[in-house]
């Protein structure tokens, strides 16, 4: 007795059933010709199977040895067995109270492969499609292959290249085994021919053209693919020239249609749009209306349209935006805030009413992190300012977000605020972070025809081992600047977020070795500081700090550096002697330090809009010198067009000698290089000595401008950065004049990327007003800090 039932793959569940009920039928009509007399199994038989274990087949048997077998459990058992996707044939036969089931299995696939593929990574599309089915090791499944054809189409069709052609080939080999190869035959890439706008009255093409970010060829089209449809491009575009147009008051301006047509040959696409501009509206009248707990006149205030404006709908939402947001504030998390219109069109007016429904008043239950895989919780957690079981408050909780991105720990901060399921009056506050490695490599370098290649260095370990410490080794070992410096910061020496920082430190400077013009200064030291917060924004740092310094001079050392050794040291004192300045000064010093800093950016790593402020005032009253110096620096980052951010940074610092002596030579500034003013050689600027090499000065004042914007192609991503910049600044003596005229500048452009060992800055710079004495260098970079 046998039945069988081959290809049964084919049979969809409705086929299957009228299959069974068809056998049924010609059974009873025929009699038992095709029916199983049931019968108790004296044992089960699996015959054919290669790969598949055994006891894989039986767990889908309806019957075990003893019982009893009949048509029923022989329909389920084929059904059960093809249902596996293991097999393509099963058959059942019954000899002598043995059940046999006959099994041949589908293939196995051995390999994929890909031949012609240039647009894609072959490894990544191996990947995609192991990841709907068809893999090495996987079950043959022609239905999965076919649908793995037409997804890689579509991959190809979203990036313009509709010509493309796709041939799988299926080859059997050994053991039961295929291999499955797509040729691809990718054509020409289609790109977009032309771009037409019709119904536009207001604005002229090219102005509307502008918006999109579908283009056509151009020079950088190559690198964007801007000039590659895309149906979500299209989408993006669409909404962008409706804002545009309600943004200068159309309100009732709409996209009626858009054609997308493809030449023949499917190399070129014309995009045709057609737009109702409808008439322009003026606000007659804006109210408020709903409960606002008697701050009417508060939410009043935060309305940015007018009567009598020109209708905006950037700032419509917008002011209902912050009136959602101020509501927040006060623990009314899903405050709802909408704007209804009444049009007059006769008068091309429009009037707003604005309903307020504060919804039920919420409290946070639990703040949850997640990404943190190195940073300890209580990093993050003692930098927010919104508490569990506290009301819900929006501006805690955006600040709260700020200030863990402002540590610049990570990447990425996202903040999300679900509701809770189980509760009409809590929300979760979900905090997500993106760990980024914190170890700083400080390279510094540049080329001259001088001096050839010129490094520095340095070692840094923010969030050391995810405490949030900072530990710093500066080590260089070159024979012009030699350095060892160790440095912790402990942010939160106390619980309350006042800071305790350390740093012992050796520096030795000796410019030119066995030339004219050497001179050399070691000085050894420490100093102790803590910072204190006083606001979210504003801490204020205190410190003191030891100083042992000797300078030590030679024959033909620089004039200034002779008569300060002859002056505070023990040299000889007469200029006409041939050993006058000769020998070296030791002075020592206990600096104090005071400092303020307000930093209300939202991110230091790559911040695009806030400020920060820093002053610093260091006082020597004892010791050998006595002396002050003091610096401001200030920034300014704000968004001036889509992802153009304006950045400005300036600083001046000023230095002078108390109690009758000048400023100390060891405290002078410099400038020139990354940091200060490109395009000229690091700290080069200021007074030369005879020998050309720059000496510093008491006083230093520089600034940058810088117009930064993502790298094209990058997206949203702004680790990866290019900006243009002008930069000016000069180093200036003790009591000397600060000119305009002697102010140095250069222009330029350059790329900055968070890279995984640090921040790195690469500069080409053009000097604008250099003098003849001036050091030039085009090219310069930075890995580590600095703006």
């Amino acid at each position: 007795m046998k039945l069988h039932i081959e290809n049964f793959e084919h049979f969809t569940l409705p086929k299957l059933r009228r299959h069974v009920l068809a056998l049924a039928a010609f059974a009873v009509c025929s009699g038992s010709a095709m029916a199983i007399e049931p019968f108790v199994v004296k044992d089960i038989r699996v015959e054919g199977i290669q790969r598949t274990e055994a006891g894989t087949v039986f767990s889908y048997l309806p019957v075990r040895v003893g019982e009893t077998f009949d048509d029923a459990k022989s329909t389920t058992a084929i059904k059960s067995l093809y249902a596996t996707g293991f097999f393509k044939d099963v058959q059942i036969e019954v000899q002598d109270g043995v059940l046999i089931v006959l099994l041949e299995e589908r293939p196995s696939i051995a390999g994929v492969d890909f031949t012609g593929t240039k647009e894609f990574e072959k490894d990544n599309l191996i990947k995609a499609l192991k990841d709907i089915g068809v893999g090495e090791s996987r079950i043959f499944d022609k239905a999965s292959v076919d649908r793995a054809e037409q997804e890689l189409k579509r991959q190809y069709l979203s990036r313009g290249l509709y010509g493309v052609q796709i041939t799988t080939t299926v080859t059997p080999i050994e053991r039961n085994r295929v291999n499955v190869t797509f040729a691809v035959d990718e054509g020409e890439v289609a790109r977009i021919a032309q771009i037409n706008i019709i119904g536009n009255k207001a604005f002229s093409d090219s102005e509307l053209r502008e918006m999109l970010a579908l283009t056509t060829p151009g020079w950088f089209t190559w690198y964007t693919k801007a000039d590659q449809y895309s149906k979500q491009k299209l989408s993006g575009d669409l909404e962008t020239l409706k804002s545009f147009y309600q943004n200068r008051g159309y309100l009732e301006m709409q996209v009626e249609s858009t054609q997308i047509s493809i030449t023949p040959d499917k190399k070129d696409i014309y995009i045709t749009i057609n737009l109702i501009e409808g008439d322009k509206y003026t606000v007659s009248d804006i109210k408020l209306e709903g409960e606002m707990f008697g701050r009417e006149q508060e939410l009043s205030s935060l309305v940015l349209l007018k009567s009598g404006d020109t209708y905006n709908a950037a700032r419509l939402t917008e002011s209902t935006k912050r009136i959602s947001e101020r509501l927040g504030n006060f623990g009314y998390a899903f405050a709802n805030v909408n704007a209804n219109p009444l049009l007059n069109k006769e008068k091309r007016e429009v009037a707003f009413t604005i309903f307020v429904d504060p919804g039920k008043r919420v409290y946070v239950r639990k703040i949850n992190l997640a990404g943190n895989t190195r940073t300890r919780d209580e990093v993050i957690r003692r930098e927010f300012r919104q508490f569990e079981s506290s009301w819900y408050d929006g501006e805690k909780i955006k600040l709260s977000r700020d200030r863990v991105d402002r540590l610049g720990y990570f990447k990425e901060v996202t903040i999300e605020t679900p509701e809770v399921a189980t509760s009409t009056d809590q929300v979760d506050v979900n905090l997500t972070v993106t760990e980024r490695p914190t170890g700083n490599i400080q390279l510094g370098a540049g080329y001259s025809q001088t001096e050839r290649l010129t490094l520095s260095g340095s070692i840094q370990q923010a969030n050391a081992f995810g405490s949030g410490d900072t530990i710093g080794l500066e080590v260089n070992t070159s024979s012009l600047y030699r350095t060892i410096a160790l440095s912790h910061t402990n942010p939160y020496f106390t619980d309350d977020g006042v800071s305790k920082s350390t740093e012992l430190y050796v520096r030795t400077t000796r410019p030119v070795i066995g030339s004219v013009g050497d001179y050399r200064i070691q000085t050894t030291g420490g100093k102790l500081s803590f910072g204190v917060p006083f606001s979210e924004v504003d801490t204020v740092f205190f410190g003191i700090g030891f100083e042992r310094t000797v300078v030590e001079t030679f024959y033909g050392s620089p004039y200034r550096y002779l008569k300060y050794v002859a002056d505070y040291g023990t040299a000889e004192k007469d200029p006409t002697s041939i050993n006058y300045g000769v020998g070296d000064a030791i002075t020592n010093s206990f600096p104090l330090t005071a400092a303020w800093q307000r930093d209300s950016r939202d991110s230091a790593l790559v911040p695009t809009v806030g400020r920060y402020q820093r002053a610093n005032l260091e006082l020597s009253a004892t010791g050998s010198f006595k002396y002050y110096r003091a610096t401001y620096q200030a920034q300014l980052f704000k968004p001036i067009w889509r992802s153009l951010t304006l950045a400005l940074n300036g600083e001046f610092d000023y230095g002078h000698g108390l109690g009758g002596k000048p400023y100390p030579l060891f405290k002078n500034y410099y400038a020139g290089g990354i940091g200060s003013v490109r395009g000229y050689e690091s700290s080069t600027l200021g007074t030369k000595d005879p020998n050309g090499d720059a000496l510093g000065g008491a006083t230093r004042l520089f600034g940058n401008v810088e117009l930064q914007a993502p790298f094209p192609g990058s997206g949203n991503d702004k680790s990866l950065r290019v900006f243009t910049f002008f930069d000016f600044g000069n180093v200036f003596d003790e009591n000397q004049k600060i000119r305009v005229q002697d102010l140095r500048a250069a222009v330029g452009v350059g790329l900055s990327w968070i890279s995984p060992v640090g921040p790195l800055k690469l500069s080409f710079g053009k000097p604008v007003n250099a003098k003849p004495e001036d050091k030039k260098q085009a090219f310069q970079f930075n890995l580590g800090g600095g703006f």
